[in-house]
């Protein structure tokens, strides 16, 4: 079987993802950008990673970056993922945002959540970049908790009638193994 990178694409689009904006500031000016490639990597210590593509402005900022927020969007920011994805056609106005003051990084007004990260370590990852980032403040917005997924290439929403809680493992790191390697 031939690999084929629309294939790989398309099945990677089966994985319903939220969707979140970067954002820094450097030398004064706001840099922001959408992403669905994010995800947590540990809880002691708190870090978590996301992944721009090398072609990404952002990614000529990296060595300069000294603080960033994850903003996790809102099922009602699909204006804000295209803005912030370079997806608004020329001439539209911006959709209205605003980034607050989180110490020395913006921090988008009005998300679902936020993570006020500094860079940890920096890998390559073939035409993307793995950045992994320590958490230094958690920002929980007000409810109601509705968030913005991607699931095969569009943007959905969530239907919270159907919701069966999951087991929080977290605490117990020993009897998570034991599940993953019993299932």
């Amino acid at each position: 079987m031939t690999l084929d990178t629309m294939q790989f694409r398309s099945n990677l689009g089966l994985f319903a993802t939220g969707v979140a904006v970067i954002a820094t500031e450097i030398d004064d000016q706001l840099h922001a950008m959408t992403a669905n490639a994010v995800s947590s990597v540990s809880l002691d210590p708190m870090l978590v990673l996301f992944c721009p593509a090398k072609r990404a402005r952002i990614s000529e900022l990296l060595p300069r970056i000294q603080g960033f927020s994850i903003n996790f969007l809102r099922d009602e920011h699909q204006a804000l993922s295209n803005y912030f994805a370079g997806g608004q056609r020329t001439g539209a106005a911006a959709p209205p945002f605003k980034f607050v003051a989180a110490g020395a990084t913006p921090r988008l007004e009005g998300a679902l959540a936020s993570l006020i990260c500094t860079p940890h370590q920096t890998f390559e990852g073939g035409d993307h970049w793995i950045v992994t980032a320590r958490v230094t403040e958690i920002h929980q917005g007000i409810e109601p908790h509705r968030p913005l997924l991607f699931f095969k290439g569009q943007y959905r929403d969530m239907d919270r009638r159907h919701a069966t809680r999951a087991p929080d493992l977290a605490d117990n790191a020993e009897e998570a193994a034991l599940m993953y390697y019993h299932l």
